[in-house]
């Protein structure tokens, strides 16, 4: 109460270090009260609302580096922003200094090597669309207006990770910004303790600036979606269990329950066949589509880029969200039916489950070879809550309600690009055996823990570390 009752007051800056940052930067600096400041601030989640005292939307990797130094001098806080997409608002922070790499979308393609360099604030959809007109492709994630950077910095499951491997298992090399304001190169050969850390170890150990990735001939996807209605849940949650786990590697499947217009509460069933040969995913793909009596189906060749957008019109920016996701192993009977029970207690025609097949490539690499830990064949599954007025609180209970029924069937860690507000025993859970390594990592490179509004892995305590 009485917190509430003192006025907050200014931030206070030395005016001669904003006006060098400032002179300095090849981007943009902003602050509270500039044209485009709120534009700026603006995340796809509508229920965050933080006012950062800068925002740096970056350039280079010269800025970045700038920023850093800005916000280590005047002790700021600092958020990473690439394309703004994670639930919590992680890419904003209160008087603190944003590092916004949203700017940064620069691309290019050699068509021979198959190699993509590309900056970090590309959206998915930026990014697909300057690769497939190669007719190459490699694995993203599953909504188009995701950001490419912290898409792959958290692992990157996505409808090609069956066939290609998780988004970090198609990455050669990254350039990166440590905490000390450092420009490195990261891969197989130079500081190639990091190569193994950003690969699923979120944005723990610096910010990075650029990324290659191994492209793969890919044409055409046979993709698309059959609807049925929630009234037929159990069979269909049965059908799309057992037909997703025996799914080839060129084809993956999802499950979303969710009331749609026109249509009221219902199952989609969505399905890409990566494949070359369409004939073959057609006959693969025949029992899904004759499965029961579906009331939708759309599925047909397509670009990948527009499968990729198949899902924006329900997450439009904006809207408000609330997340919370676990891990499904073991889909038994009891399992479907607790998750058709939480879908029935939807509170808004807005919110969904998502239910996301990890398989195939994606799951036969070894666990310790990068920071993604997650390898076994498993449902990474969202309760994703969203309203557009009135209280949180109804939408909010229920995500964390969902979450709470599956817990009893839910495995050890979640992918941490779905995480929500965690403990850190979670965080230690979705690295399992990576986390001690982790640790050192992050101690070698952020021992002060400079980079932390994320899935953070904490350095080590100045006590072990003999200090």
């Amino acid at each position: 109460m009485l917190d509430a009752m003192i006025k907050k007051q200014p931030l206070v800056f030395d005016k001669t270090d904003v006006v060098n940052l400032q002179q300095s930067l090849s981007g943009q600096l902003l602050q509270p009260g500039d044209p485009d400041y709120d534009d700026a601030r603006r995340l796809w989640n509508g229920a965050i609302d933080k006012h950062p005292a800068f925002i740096v939307r970056c350039q280079t990797g010269q800025d970045v580096a700038l920023a850093i130094q800005f916000a280590r001098k005047q002790a700021l806080p600092v958020s990473v922003r690439s394309g703004g997409h994670n639930t919590l608002g992680l890419a904003l922070c209160d008087d603190g200094l944003v590092i916004d790499l949203s700017p940064m979308k620069a691309i290019s393609v050699d068509p021979v090597r198959r190699i993509a360099h590309a900056q970090p604030g590309l959206t998915l959809r930026e990014f697909v669309q300057a690769v497939e007109g190669y007719g190459l492709l490699t694995t993203t994630g599953t909504c188009a207006g995701n950001g490419l950077g912290g898409a792959t910095l958290g692992g990157g499951i996505g409808w090609l990770m069956g066939k290609y491997g998780l988004i970090i298992d198609n990455v050669r090399g990254f350039e990166m910004v440590t905490a000390a304001g450092e420009l490195l190169t990261v891969n197989a050969q130079e500081n190639s303790d990091l190569f193994w850390g950003l690969r699923g170890g979120g944005g723990n150990f610096g910010i990075v600036t650029n990324i290659d990735y191994q492209l793969h001939p890919v044409g055409k996807v046979l993709a698309g979606m059959v609807i049925h209605p929630m009234a037929n849940a159990q069979a269909v949650m049965r059908f799309y269990r057992d037909f997703s786990s025996a799914a080839p590697d060129e084809l993956t499947v999802y499950a979303v329950l969710a009331s749609l217009p026109d249509i009221g509460p219902a199952i989609l069933l969505i399905v890409c066949y990566c494949g070359s040969d369409m004939n073959a995913g057609e006959k693969l793909i025949a029992p899904l589509r004759q499965f029961g009596q579906p009331i939708v189906d759309t599925i047909k060749p397509m670009p990948y880029s527009e499968l990729l957008a198949l899902l924006d019109p329900a997450s439009p920016d904006g809207r408000h969200y609330h997340d919370t996701a676990y891990s499904l192993v073991q889909a038994g009977d009891d399992a479907l039916e607790s998750i058709i029970t939480c879908a029935q207690a939807f509170t808004s025609p807005f919110s969904a489950i998502v239910i996301h097949h990890i398989h195939g490539a994606a799951t036969r690499v070894p666990a310790g070879d990068t920071a993604f830990a997650l390898r076994e064949p498993h449902y990474a599954i969202v309760n994703a809550a969203g309203w557009e007025e009135g209280s949180a609180q109804p939408h909010i209970a229920w995500a964390e309600e969902a979450l709470a029924r599956m817990r009893p069937f839910a495995g050890q860690g979640v992918y941490v690009n779905f995480m929500g507000y965690e403990q850190e025993s979670a965080v230690r859970d979705a690295y399992r055996a990576n986390y001690e390594r982790l640790v050192a990592l992050k101690t070698k490179y952020d021992p002060t823990n400079f980079f932390q509004l994320n899935q953070n892995i904490k350095p080590a305590p100045q006590r072990e570390r003999g200090l």
